[in-house]
């Protein structure tokens, strides 16, 4: 996948703005420190929470992310597999509940990158004291 782009950022845990840094504090999704993010990037300077409350957005991608899990589940296995929806529903809610901080990670990884451009060119800026 080209660097630059957005789905990179998204899928590789990226900075938005320079590719470079990471924003999660853990390299996977499935451990304790699922929701530790990095308060700025440790490569360009940019700071990961640009203001108090600026995830709540993420909740509509995340509540995405859900449905098309759901509606994509429904149609493989219900119309064109032939299986049963209960049978469907009880192996579908524990998938949903263990990939919860995977789709917690990709919604605040997209909802910050609706907001913040490569730049590739992004010059390291100092971080505030104390961080």
């Amino acid at each position: 996948m080209l660097k630059g782009t957005k789905l990179y950022s998204i899928l590789f845990n990226k900075c938005p703005r320079c590719h470079e840094g990471d924003m999660f504090t853990s390299a996977t999704a499935f451990s304790r420190e699922f929701d530790q993010m990095h308060t700025h990037c440790h490569a360009c300077g940019q700071r990961f929470e640009p203001e108090p409350g600026f995830y709540f957005g993420s909740m509509y991608v995340s509540y995405a992310l859900y449905v098309a899990t759901i509606v994509t589940s429904f149609f493989l296995f219900v119309v064109f597999l032939d299986v049963d929806p209960v049978d469907l529903l009880w192996g579908l809610l524990p998938a949903l509940v263990l990939l919860t901080p995977f789709f917690f990670r990709i919604a605040r990884r997209t909802w910050i990158n609706i907001f913040v451009g490569y730049d590739p060119a992004a010059k390291k800026e100092p971080a505030p004291a104390g961080h």
